[in-house]
């Protein structure tokens, strides 16, 4: 096998490679300059119909390595599939066949199609049937095809085995075969590995024609610039999780990372109602319209960018300080091109990881294959934010000249004051007028005080051990079922807190919010000291550890929340008129037992 480690020294314009001048302008709209080194040294080879072994480790930019020929070599007039990439997890064949339909974007006719696992074969088999020409896939979803009948081999032209290594570590190897052996005999392969053990070679050398070996030693890894964190954070609560963080952070430009289009432009247009400067970039958005956005990203006029990872590829700003992992990446591959965006011409940079409490083992091994360990740390409290928000705003007001400009103010302000009881305390009225600049409403800060309570219950839950978290997962986290036991019982108080009964509940029309302002409002809580609450049909249970002092209970007990007094009292267990309250009712007859037995007269 001819080793062509020596081939990528220089890399030549993608221009220069060969390529179709539709894929030539996609890497130019995908903001791709220069060839990485293995695309350097496979894509010309790749073009020229060679089989080939491809050793390159993470971040190497093995996808339009082997990608950019694929498409090359796909007819958009044959409804068949002609090209195949097997890639060992759902995650990795999301990833490339993103990366594959943005490169085809300007292609007609050419589609598209990930199979894997654990979805629905419904919508993979009409897309198949379609007349998808690319298939990305695991193993075990594609032989379910092929065993099916719908998906058929005999027309690729070209297919291609990535992370092979990584394959044959988790048992594909037969499976492997199997695809190899179901696939047209008149076709080109190509195998990429980050490691050529002999498992590897025995691949290649039984299922590639003469191939040539292209080798760009060891995995790119993570820049020592940067400093790498990760926050426990539900699903549901990332995007204000996310608010958070960006009003903490002195970064001057932040890139946030998501998989899908989709939810780069909701999250981009959420930061955008929420008046944070802000856009996002994904394969829909427009060569012209990129531009634009990078253009005032460099220049300061944009502080936060939304992006997929293709979108962002060529995406170098030296002002990002900060990278935020919306969504955990599927791969370390992934992790290494998200991060690398921050840290640049010297300066340092952080990137914060989202993960919810059953990712933290694909976040472990992630930190195993890059040999990186990362700390973990909390979302900033709605405290701490509205803490910094209000010091930001005394800043400006101090740094305001104090000439004409301001004497209407004066005037306006000593008008209004007029109004207002002479004891009228200045500091609680400062209080109240930076809430109003920077908290908005009371449904806000009832929304705030519930996030707190949200991140919290997702630390504690993550401080728990595998076993144990799935157990939540299956007995706490269910909908219409939060926090019972199997029994279906609410737990009951212990040692360390306390739960209490208020006498509202989901038919009153409210949601957890409206007790959780109601608790911060009357009982002088912050979020973070509020536990779980449970809401039946005409009562709510509230966890509070340590309990509520007298004087705050009483409060609270006197408030009224949807017309009704909360009257707040602790909880007795699952007895009494709770059974009798949210006992199910049934529609059917008793069944008849025997005749009463009466006592003659």
């Amino acid at each position: 096998m001819p080793d062509l480690s020596t081939a990528c020294d220089t890399a030549a314009p993608f221009a220069d490679l060969g390529l179709p001048d539709a894929l030539v302008a996609a890497t130019v709209r995908l903001g791709f300059t220069t060839p990485t080194p293995i695309q350097a040294a496979a894509v010309p080879r790749l073009l020229a119909g060679h089989d080939l072994v491809g050793v390159a480790g993470t971040g190497t930019g093995k996808t339009a390595a082997f990608g950019l020929p694929l498409l090359a070599a796909v007819d958009p007039d044959l409804d068949a599939v002609q090209g195949l990439v097997l890639a060992p997890t759902r995650e990795l064949a999301l990833q490339v066949a993103d990366a594959l339909a943005s490169f085809a974007a300007q292609i007609a006719d050419v589609q598209v199609v990930a199979v894997y696992g654990g979805a629905p074969y419904l919508p993979q088999k009409r897309a198949l049937a379609a007349g998808a020409q690319v298939v990305v896939g695991t193993p075990g979803r594609v032989i379910d095809h092929l065993e099916r009948g719908t998906l058929r081999l005999d027309q690729v032209r070209y297919l291609v085995l990535d992370e092979a290594d990584e394959m044959l570590a988790m048992g594909f190897a037969e499976d492997v075969d199997r695809v190899l052996a179901a696939a047209s005999d008149d076709r080109q392969t190509a195998l990429f590995s980050a490691t050529m053990p002999p498992a590897i070679q025995a691949v290649a050398n039984a299922h590639l024609t003469a191939p040539v070996q292209v080798d760009v030693g060891g995995k790119v890894g993570t820049t020592t610039e940067v400093t790498h964190q990760y926050a426990t954070v539900p699903h549901r609560a990332k995007a204000a999780a996310l608010r958070r963080v960006l009003a903490m952070t002195d970064a001057a430009a932040t890139i946030v990372f998501v998989r899908t289009r989709e939810a780069a432009e909701q999250v981009g247009s959420e930061l955008v109602e929420h008046g944070l400067a802000a856009a996002y970039l994904s394969g829909d958005v427009a060569q012209t319209e990129r531009e634009r956005i990078v253009a005032r990203l460099r220049d300061g006029a944009l502080d936060v960018v939304v992006a997929t990872d293709v979108a962002a590829r060529g995406l170098d700003v030296n002002r990002v300080g900060l990278v935020v992992n919306l969504d955990l990446p599927g791969e370390p591959e992934t992790y290494v091109h998200r991060t690398g965006r921050t840290g640049r011409a010297g300066r340092t940079g952080e990137a914060l990881t989202f993960v919810t409490p059953a990712e933290l083992g694909r976040l472990r091994r992630i930190e195993r294959a890059l040999r990186l360990t990362l700390v973990a740390t909390t979302v900033p409290t709605a405290q701490q934010v509205a803490a910094a928000r209000t010091a930001r705003l005394l800043g400006r007001a101090f740094a305001r000249d104090d000439g004409r400009a301001l004497s209407s103010y004066r005037d306006a302000v000593a008008t209004a004051l007029a109004d207002q009881p002479e004891d009228t305390d200045l500091l609680d009225l400062l209080a109240r007028v930076a809430a109003v600049a920077t908290q908005g409403t009371a449904a806000d800060a009832a929304a705030e005080a519930e996030l707190d309570i949200t991140l919290a219950t997702a630390r504690r839950k993550a401080d728990r051990g595998p076993d144990q978290r799935r157990r939540d997962d299956r007995y706490e986290d269910q909908p219409d079922r939060p926090g019972r036991h199997r029994s279906g019982r609410p737990r009951l108080p212990s040692a360390d807190r306390t739960v209490y009964r208020v006498s509202v509940g989901h038919r009153d029309g409210i949601g957890p919010g409206a007790l959780v302002g109601a608790l911060t409002g009357e009982g002088g809580l912050v979020g973070d000291q509020i536990g779980k609450i449970h809401m039946f049909s005409g009562f709510s249970l509230i966890d509070i550890p340590g309990g509520l002092p007298d004087e705050a209970a009483e409060r609270v007990s006197r408030t009224r929340v949807a017309g009704r007094r909360l009257n707040l009292r602790p909880d007795t267990g699952p007895h009494g008129d709770r059974q009798r309250t949210d006992r199910p009712r049934t529609d059917r007859p008793r069944r008849p037992g025997p005749p009463r037995r009466t006592r003659p007269r």
